[in-house]
């Protein structure tokens, strides 16, 4: 599945380069709970057609009923109104009106008819590749792009808004046994773009999962062809030390947002060892490596061992911390392994 970011600014694109009256929606501040987070975008059109959401849809219909004028996207003078702040959820009664949870609060800023070209040029970046930086100037709506060198948070003060657009998260998994396929159909279902990597012949003749990039070298290689960074994560799963480590040790010296391997306690603690005694990896990285893989569930299917990883993934990229939890979590974990073997656990 694409990058929904990306799917928005390329409609958007397409609808101003068509003449058309448009509007950008970017989430910049929420208060309570929020359907979306901070940095969701939607855009909309003046026939009415929206891409992209900003809540779980109340907001998306009041935004349609607004701006599906051609005279709400301008000014007195027949110009493109400048960026506008917009508030939904001040009352609870107006929380309730628009669907808001618990009394939830969302601040959106509004942009209207973006500079098609200035879209154009952003698309064609991302589309490429590229990791961007686009900042509107909030007082004259006027838009500037440059290259970022790492993904991070929307940034918003009086004067501008900063986003950092770029490629989607990624995901690479080693190992393309049946578990791989039902954790890379959810991955992709995700929005991950997932690459499986397995150099032994019998898998590769076997691997049918579609959307799914293949790779037939050894693991080490693939991790660093790929170039992990902060949006992307990897995950051992052959139960094959001599193919794991080696994605491994390259994996924990990236700046990968989550590393994990599949195995037993016992085979997740031999295995650094090996790590940090034959690859010298650190203890600080090897403090990185999640495993045994994925929140406990009882998971003993092949199918419910790649939703507990997927989970746990989901929780990394989010910046999902609960000590607390994690301690029962891992408490019932271990009772667990020590009481039932379970397949994912080998």
């Amino acid at each position: 599945m694409e990058n929904l970011d990306l799917i928005v600014l390329r409609t958007l694109r397409d609808w101003r380069l068509q003449g058309k009256h448009a509007v950008l929606a970017t989430v910049t501040r929420t208060w309570g709970a929020s359907p979306r987070p901070v940095g969701s975008l939607m855009a909309l059109c003046e026939t009415g057609s929206v891409v992209g959401s900003v809540s779980g849809g109340c907001i998306e219909d009041d935004l349609i009923t607004r701006f599906t004028n051609k005279d709400a996207f301008l000014n007195e003078k027949g110009q493109a109104r400048r960026p506008q702040w917009d508030c939904y959820g001040l009352s609870a009664d107006e929380a309730h009106r628009f669907g808001l949870p618990c009394g939830g609060t969302l601040e959106l800023l509004l942009e209207f008819n973006p500079d098609a070209h200035a879209l154009e040029q952003l698309v064609s970046q991302l589309e490429a590749g590229a990791l961007v930086q686009r900042t509107v100037d909030l007082v004259s709506g006027a838009v500037a792009l440059a290259p970022a060198d790492r993904p991070s948070a929307l940034a918003v003060t009086k004067f501008a808004m900063k986003a950092v657009f770029g490629p989607g998260y990624r995901m690479l998994l080693i190992g393309a046994g049946q578990l791989t396929e039902y954790l890379a159909t959810m991955a992709a279902f995700s929005g991950f773009s997932v690459t499986v990597c397995d150099p032994r012949d019998e898998y590769r003749r076997g691997w049918s999962v579609p959307n799914v990039r293949f790779v037939e070298g050894m693991p080490d290689d693939a991790v660093y062809e790929m170039k992990p960074d902060q949006r992307t994560c990897v995950i051992a799963l052959t139960h094959d030390p001599k193919l794991d480590d080696l994605a491994l040790m390259e994996a924990l010296v990236s700046p990968a947002f989550y590393v994990g391997a599949i195995g037993s306690r016992r085979n997740n603690t031999a295995r650094r060892e090996r790590l940090a005694e034959h690859f010298e990896v650190s203890g600080e990285n090897l403090a990185r490596l999640h495993g045994p893989v994925g929140i406990y569930i009882g998971s003993k299917t092949p199918s419910e061992i790649a939703i507990s990883i997927m989970a746990e993934v989901v929780a990394a990229k989010n910046g999902i911390q609960r000590p607390d939890l994690d301690v029962a979590i891992n408490k019932k974990k271990h009772e667990f392994e020590d009481a039932v073997p379970a397949m994912h656990m080998s």
